[in-house]
């Protein structure tokens, strides 16, 4: 995109912000026909513009800008309806799709279908009372969308279908391995969870569970190592919950 270029009412959603000078912000945006973009928004936290109450995480926007998707300057904000929100025990979770988003998407690269993704994701989480299936669901789409994605209904290496009372080895980088006799091995799960998964159905705490590791294990490759903020939060405040553990030194 040029220098010159404006975009109208752009369906968007804020990501993350940071001050900028006095008054001003940068925002991450994820929108659904430019993909990840930064703007500046100048006076967004002056509220002269009325923007201040408006810039905020998982509230769908409209937006128009001028310049480039990397640096251009917002020009208006709008909200398209009433604006939703997270229950305040579901926060994390929204800001762990989002953390994602801005980790994993390149920038300007855009993808409509997971823009509505996340929009479903939202609000799912926003309304509904299973949040660890909407954040596998969410983990496995964003993952098919990026090239990531793998197939769990078929054995990588011959085609065959996956049985669902058979065990199989599965490995990010290769997919679903040979069929094995083992069911304590790394890496190793049971045909029906891998169909669940397959399916997004996910309506057992099994497959929940299976889902949840195979969904981590294939995020590692594309993070590249790089931690998730909202991942130690989590686990810090589970731990919290469940207080020491005796005879373990903190």
């Amino acid at each position: 995109m040029s220098r010159r270029a404006r975009v109208q009412q752009e369906p968007a959603f804020l990501l993350h912000h940071r001050p900028f000078r006095d008054s001003s912000r940068i925002l991450d945006l994820y929108t659904r026909d430019q993909g990840r973009i930064s703007l500046f928004a100048h006076g967004a936290r002056g509220g002269k513009n009325g923007w201040a109450a408006l810039l905020r995480p998982f509230t769908q926007l409209l937006i128009s800008y001028s310049g480039s998707s990397d640096g251009g300057t917002l020009n208006a904000a709008e909200s398209p309806g009433v604006p939703a929100s997270l229950p305040p025990e579901r926060l994390l979770s929204g800001f762990y799709l989002n953390e994602l988003l801005l980790k994993l998407v390149p920038r300007s690269d855009p993808h409509p279908e997971l823009y509505e993704c996340y929009a479903h994701a939202l609000e799912s989480l926003a309304t509904q009372p299973a949040e660890a299936r909407v954040l596998r669901l969410f983990e496995k789409r964003l993952l098919d969308a990026l090239g990531y994605g793998v197939d769990y209904s078929r054995v990588e290496s011959t085609g065959q279908a996956v049985r669902p009372d058979a065990y199989y080895h599965v490995r990010p980088e290769r997919g679903v391995e040979s069929e094995t006799l083992a069911t304590r091995e790394a890496h190793v799960y049971q045909g029906a969870h891998l169909l669940a998964l397959a399916a997004e159905t996910l309506e057992d705490p099994a497959s929940l569970a299976a889902a949840r590791e195979l969904l981590a294990q294939a995020l590692a490759g594309p993070l590249e190592g790089r931690a998730l903020g909202s991942r130690t939060v989590a686990r810090a405040l589970r731990d919290l919950k469940q207080g020491p553990v005796p005879g373990r030194q903190t």
